[in-house]
């Protein structure tokens, strides 16, 4: 399968006359060589726009490249217009599959007819993504208004072969590509796997949309919505629905008099605080699934759909995370250095005055403009050359946290392209690190842990003696370890003793005769 599906993907380039977007690299030449090999593929959408026959080859090729269109449609700091344009039409605009069909596999999940828990189900579906599609229904037991999301049928073989394809380029890029272990790319590829298997499981979606939910109950900044439990299923899920503006409807924000200052303000808040308060944050935050409560146009909250992918962090990196912001947003470029050797995310062997000069010479260019200009996508593209140059590890754990914080920015500044990430984020950041890190924390953690303390006090005595016991004899197998080595020692000087004396003697011999 893997074989065809790679015939498939370079047909489709092929076809959709994709190669104009392969760099003038020598690497490109071998792909561009193997596409001039396919003569016979007769061209599509040739009238069509670079971006649109771009987007249309993705939506062939199905949910792993959907995607992948998905995450970098955001981006217009960094892609033309007009294909920015066209990948954002990836967001809701992906074909359906049969509602019947939808409304069957409803009917196993729950073993009852469609009509015995709800009422005016609609077999054509409100919305349709790459891995799965949404109807509305009512449900009977409360009137409530409801969707049903509903996995699309057999998506799991075209996942993996895509993935396994994703693998083979992963490895092939460690081996042939100088530095190229440093990437992680198979590492990467893993988590996307992991990541594109959650989806898969619309069960452990709902329990991240409950979890999220909890953690901003009675939030102006961001709603999410109710999930009915017991009419979740592995490939079904049944929550409210929601009314809003799609946050890419701009122009509608604006006839409704939005705060768009305050509403792209709002979203760098979500962010900072899924990640660092809750440690918890919705990983997949594109146009498509991200809407605006507008009943008070002044005070606009965000609604928050597709709970599927999340992210977290260790505690290690969340430390190292906020310092590294801090330290950005302060240009303390010494400390950025020092944190990224103590976290280990290079070398603790790297110069770090070295260090320190590479990234500035990186920053303070960008520093050079007005804040509110400022592209993070700008200068962690610069910093990949740092990375090569000082050998530093690409943290798999951290791509998740990378790709939001891409969305957020990129959304954030087609709301309101005078977002000052500074203002935002950096108060934010100072008075969780404070919180975190202050006396009175340390103290609090202290008082906490006591219940712990009182079990392990009174086995302290035992295990002390235990710990003598144990010394002793570490001391007494050293000291017998060393006496063996004197006698193997003191042997050996007899043995060279005795080679010296045998070969006088036969010297001794030799001389007489």
């Amino acid at each position: 399968m893997t074989f065809f599906r790679l015939y498939k993907i370079l047909t489709l380039f092929r076809a959709y006359q994709l190669n104009e977007l392969l760099p003038n690299h020598r690497s490109s030449k071998w792909l561009r060589f193997l596409l001039l090999c396919l003569f016979w593929v007769k061209p599509k959408a040739k009238e069509q726009a670079i971006g649109e026959r771009l987007r249309q080859a993705l939506q062939e090729l199905g949910p792993v490249w959907i995607k992948f269109g998905q995450m970098i449609s955001t981006r217009r700091d960094v892609l033309p217009t007009d294909i920015a344009n066209a990948l954002a039409k990836l967001q809701d605009q992906v074909d359906p599959f049969d509602g019947k069909r939808a409304q069957q596999m409803i009917e196993e999940a729950l073993g009852q007819p469609i009509d015995y828990y709800f009422a005016d189900f609609d077999q054509k579906p409100l919305a349709s993504a790459s891995i799965a599609q949404v109807h509305t229904a009512i449900l009977k037991r409360s009137q409530a208004e409801v969707v049903i999301k509903v996995l699309r049928p057999d998506i799991l073989p075209i996942i993996q072969a895509d993935i396994r394809l994703m693998y083979f380029a992963a490895k092939q890029f460690t081996k042939r590509i100088k530095s190229g272990e440093k990437l992680h790319t198979v590492e990467i590829v893993h988590d996307y796997e992991m990541t594109l298997l959650k989806e898969l499981d619309l069960l452990q979606e709902a329990y991240n949309t409950d979890k999220l939910r909890a953690n901003f109950i009675n939030s102006d900044i961001l709603y999410i919505p109710y999930v009915y439990q017991d009419f979740c299923r592995k490939n079904i899920l049944v929550e409210e629905r929601i009314k809003g503006v799609p946050i890419a409807d701009i122009e509608q924000l604006r006839q409704n008099n939005v705060n768009m200052k305050l509403l792209a303000e709002r979203g760098v808040q979500a962010f900072f605080t899924q990640v660092f308060r809750d440690n918890f944050f919705h990983a997949d935050m594109h146009p498509g699934n991200i809407f605006v409560d507008i009943t008070d146009p002044n005070n606009p909250r965000y609604i928050g759909i597709d709970c599927a992918i999340v992210g977290k962090l260790t505690e290690d990196d969340q430390h190292y995370l906020a310092e590294n912001f801090l330290a950005f947003f302060n240009r303390d470029y010494r400390k950025i250095a020092e944190t990224y050797i103590t976290s280990g995310w290079v070398s603790d062997s790297t110069d770090p005055i070295a260090f320190e000069m590479a990234m500035r010479n990186v920053c303070e260019p960008a520093f050079a403009k007005p804040l509110a200009e400022i592209s993070f996508s700008q200068i962690l593209l610069q910093l990949f050359k740092v990375a090569r140059k000082f050998e530093m590890e690409i943290q798999p754990q951290l791509i998740l946290l990378q790709k939001t914080l891409f969305y957020i920015e990129g959304l954030g500044r087609q709301l309101y392209p005078e977002l000052d990430l500074w203002q935002t984020a950096k108060p934010f950041l100072e008075k969780w690190y404070e919180e975190k890190y202050s006396v009175k924390k340390i103290l609090q953690q202290a008082w906490d842990s006591l219940p712990q303390w009182r079990t392990v006090i009174p086995e302290l005595p035992a295990k002390i003696n235990d710990y003598q016991r144990i010394t002793k004899q570490m001391n007494n197998q050293l000291k017998l370890i060393n006496e063996k080595l004197q006698q193997s020692k003191k042997h050996e000087r007899n043995l060279y003793g005795l080679l010296a004396l045998i070969l006088t003697l036969c010297i001794t011999v030799l001389i007489v005769r």
